[in-house]
């Protein structure tokens, strides 16, 4: 079984499941044993995915012998939300609380939805820069129940693109020029800079499942066929002839993988212009190339034509010791897939240069008891010691009560003279309460006719079309006017004043008629209606179909009279609108 001072580092890929031990020396990490397993399912099919993903740790478990430990485990770049965010000069202590507000700004979903951490970075410049890392809750909580069904608990979670900077910046320290880490995964590929000082990163979906999509739509075979193609014969044309060179269906292979590629190449283009320009980095010197897709062949000498930049393979083993039970020759040919294993043992060794820890609820939880166990000890132990000191002064304690309780009675009596005014006064603040909430109703509703008013008016701006009236009504349908009663009683013109022009309670004000006259066409009423809509207190949607809300018809909306009546020498022809109200009042 592993040393308990083992740290267990496990990478869960797409196509791809990962686990190293290493033991944490003072001159460094030592890898002491290793492995990896593939997964078939098409990364598309999330459901067949899982428990192939929850096997093949299980596997890995069992064969390095890590029994129940706790592991660090790195999240795919797709799945998080990666953002680099400049913050003006400040002192260290009030930075938390201007990250968490840049944070509910730049994440985009609620910040209570979401698992985030973020980490300082040395730019060197004026300002200070942090990088911020978020991921969906429930998806966060989801995977760590996935390793922890397995029998491992959880140390940490990272991300994999700081986990793969971390890896290059321990393995190439001596570097100053602009690098590009390309690390080729089968559903992502992470593309990371590190530039001096400066680190940035972004991921494409754009991977090695990419390439067997496209050999599969080609050639109309499953995608295990396809993937099973790519790994035998799969390789990358190059230009100058290459293809001439080879066989007609490796050519034609090597064509469609060629094509698939060009899109990825696109995309580090622009993003090494996205670095340049918004984060003042230098362009790339050279390329580092890592990832399972990285053993595709020619893909490195596609990459050195497409980007005109050297290209090598990354070794993230070069300052990492192997144990003497490691295949080394077996290491060293997929030592380029290694790089988020050996960022991760950085990480829980406190070696890293950035330190991000996303943590699961069941995980928090957790730490929360074990952060507080020292004071529960501490109070356990104290209602031991004041148990066995009731015991020893039970008997006196008992008379010594007696007398107490009865000096208890005696002031209660006491104090219930003023507790029964105080719950008067409480009630009368509670009837106060309510008569103040009636007051702000009714002068809401007061005034939402005069606000409804002047926003109608501002869409009716014109010399051949006026208004006639305008009134609130209740009942609103989808079926026009039918059901829609009027709320003010016809009488209101000739009521004497203190009276109330509403009529009987009918419930909530919905709708608005509006009616009026026209000179000449109907389309000079319909210019002012499709105004109208911009109205902040109508609405033209109905909020109760499914699955979303729907526009309302305009015929539902609006009854208009073509022209006037020459027969009956109408100067005018009327109009007549009934609209619901975005947020209807209590009729009172």
């Amino acid at each position: 079984m592993a040393e308990q001072q083992s740290i267990i580092a496990l990478n869960i890929g797409s196509q791809r499941v990962s686990m190293g031990v290493f033991a944490p020396t003072k001159k460094g990490l030592i890898l002491k044993s290793y492995g990896a397993t593939s997964i078939l399912a098409d990364p598309a099919t999330e459901a067949a995915r899982i428990p192939q993903v929850q096997l093949a740790i299980k596997e890995l478990a069992k064969t390095l012998k890590v029994g129940n430990q706790k592991a660090a485990y790195a999240l795919s770049g797709q799945s998080v939300f990666v953002r680099f965010v400049k913050l003006p000069p400040l002192e260290t202590e009030n930075m938390g609380e201007l990250v968490k507000f840049e944070a509910q700004q730049n994440v985009p979903f609620p910040i209570d939805e979401v698992v985030w951490d973020w980490e300082k970075l040395e730019t060197g410049g004026i300002e200070t820069e942090v990088v911020l890392v978020a991921v969906k809750a429930d998806s966060l909580n989801d995977l760590n129940s996935v390793v922890a069904e397995t029998g491992l608990g959880t140390r940490l979670v990272d991300c994999a693109p700081t986990a793969l900077y971390n890896s290059f910046r321990y393995n190439y320290p001596g570097i100053e020029e602009s690098v590009l880490l390309l690390d080729v995964g089968a559903k992502t590929s992470n593309l990371i800079y590190a530039d001096g000082k400066k680190f940035f990163t972004r991921s494409v979906a754009i991977g090695g499942a990419n390439l067997t999509s496209a050999i599969a739509k080609e050639y109309n075979v499953s995608f295990s066929e396809a993937e099973n193609s790519k790994l035998t014969s799969g390789l990358v044309t190059l230009g100058g002839g290459h293809a001439g060179q080879l066989d007609e269906a490796t050519a034609a292979l090597g064509t469609i993988i060629r094509n698939a590629l060009t899109r990825l190449t696109a995309e580090i283009q622009r993003t090494n212009t996205l670095f340049r320009s918004q984060q003042g980095g230098n362009a790339p010197q050279k390329v580092l190339l890592a990832g399972g897709t990285a053993n595709l062949p020619y893909l490195r000498e596609f990459l050195e034509e497409k980007l005109s930049l050297p290209v090598e393979t990354f070794n993230p083993l070069q300052r990492i010791s192997v144990g003497k039970g490691v295949d080394v020759d077996a290491l060293g040919r997929e030592a380029h897939q290694l790089g988020e294993i050996v960022g991760l043992g950085l990480r829980a060794s406190d070696n890293a240069v950035i330190s991000i820890d996303l943590v699961p609820d069941a995980v928090q939880a957790q730490r929360d008891i074990t952060r507080r166990k020292p004071a529960l000890m501490t109070a356990s132990a104290l209602f031991l010691v004041g148990l066995a000191a009731w015991a020893g002064f039970k008997s006196k304690s008992v008379g010594d009560g007696r007398s107490h309780l009865a000096a208890l009675e005696q002031e209660a009596t006491t104090i219930q003279r003023p507790a029964r005014k105080i719950d008067k006064l409480l009630k009368a603040e509670k009837e106060t309460a309510a008569l103040v909430e009636a007051y702000a109703a009714a002068e809401k509703g007061r005034l939402s006719f005069v606000d409804t008013w002047n926003d109608i008016s501002k869409a009716f701006v014109s010399e051949n079309v006026w208004l006639t009236g305008l009134e609130y009504r209740t009942g609103f349908t989808l079926e026009g006017d039918t059901g829609s009663e009027p709320v003010i009683d016809e009488s209101f013109a000739s009521a004497s004043y203190g009276e109330s022009p509403l009529m009987e309670e009918k419930g909530y004000v919905d709708c608005i008629s509006i009616t009026g006259l026209h000179l000449d066409t109907q389309t000079e009423v319909l210019d002012l209606f499709a105004k109208l809509k911009n109205s902040e207190f109508l609405s033209f949607v109905n909020s109760k179909s499914k699955p979303k809300p729907k526009p309302i018809p305009d015929s539902r909306l609006i009854k208009v009279t073509a022209a006037p009546n020459a027969d009956t020498n109408d100067y005018a022809a009327p109009f007549e609108l009934l609209v619901p109200l975005k947020a209807p009042f209590k009729h009172k």
